[in-house]
C-alpha cells in the first residue's frame, strides 16, 4: 500500500502527530498527551504499526516488563506535506541530468523566495518572536515544528516532519538550503543544526543562539 493510500481517522492521525513530536515515547506517555487511555492508545498504535507508519524497540535495563518505545517511519514524513510544498523528484531528476549545477539553482531560487517572504513577518521583533514567528512559518509548510527556549537568547528549533523526505534523500541540497535559509532569516544568531533525520536522528533540529 502507498502511503498516500492510507486512510487514518482523526484520533490516529493524533496519536502519529504526538509519536512525531515525541520522537520517541511508550503507549503511556502517549495516552498522558493526548489524554486518552493507554489501551486506546495501544490500539491506535497497533493499526499505525501494522500500516508500517510506526515501529517500536523494547527500552530494556529499567524495572519491570521491558516498555515498548514507538517512533515514526520514513513512511508518514509524506503525509504531513502542504499543498503546493511539494518537490517533484523525477524533474529534479531530469533537471540533475541536464545541468547539474541547475539543481543548485533551483534550490537557491526557492530559498530567496521563501526568505524574502518571510522577512516581512519577522520585521522589527525580538530575537524571542523572530523564532516563534520562523516555527510558525515552518509548521504551516508541513516539518510540524516547535522551539525550546534553553536560555536567554539559545533555543532550539525542532522539526518533526520533513515534507520534502523524498527529495532531501536524494538531493541534498534541500538540507542545506533549510539550514541557510534559517541562517539568513535569523541573522544576528548563531545556527547550527544538531540533528538530522537524514542521518537516523527522529527529528531535525536547529541550535540558534545570539551572543551577549
Amino acid at each position: 500500500m502507498e502511503t498516500s493510500e492510507v486512510a487514518l481517522s482523526d484520533t490516529q492521525r493524533h496519536v502519529l502527530v504526538a509519536v512525531k513530536r515525541h520522537g520517541e515515547a511508550t503507549a503511556d506517555e502517549l495516552a498522558t498527551t493526548l489524554k486518552i487511555s493507554a489501551s486506546a492508545v495501544r490500539q491506535h498504535l497497533s493499526v499505525l504499526r501494522s500500516a508500517g507508519l510506526i515501529a517500536a524497540r523494547q527500552e530494556r535495563g529499567q524495572p519491570g516488563r521491558p516498555a515498548d518505545r514507538y517512533h515514526a517511519t520514513e513512511r508518514t514524513e509524506p503525509l504531513f506535506e502542504t499543498t503546493g510544498g511539494g518537490f517533484s523528484i523525477e524533474l529534479l531528476t531530469d533537471i540533475e541530468a541536464e545541468d547539474p549545477g541547475l539543481v543548485d539553482r533551483v534550490f537557491e531560487r526557492r530559498r530567496r523566495r521563501l526568505v524574502e517572504t518571510a522577512r516581512r513577518q519577522l520585521a522589527d521583533k525580538s530575537i524571542d518572536k523572530q523564532v516563534c514567528a520562523v516555527t510558525a512559518l515552518l509548521d504551516e509548510q508541513g516539518y510540524l515544528a516547535d522551539f525550546d527556549k534553553l536560555a536567554d537568547n539559545h533555543f532550539r528549533i525542532n522539526l518533526h516532519n520533513c515534507p520534502i523526505w523524498t527529495v532531501a534523500n536524494r538531493f541534498r541540497q534541500a538540507c542545506n538550503a533549510e539550514l541557510e535559509y534559517l541562517r539568513e532569516l535569523l541573522p544576528t544568531a548563531t545556527v547550527q543544526r544538531v540533528a538530522h533525520k537524514t542521518a537516523g536522528a527522529h527529528t531535525c533540529a536547529y541550535d540558534i543562539s545570539l551572543q551577549g
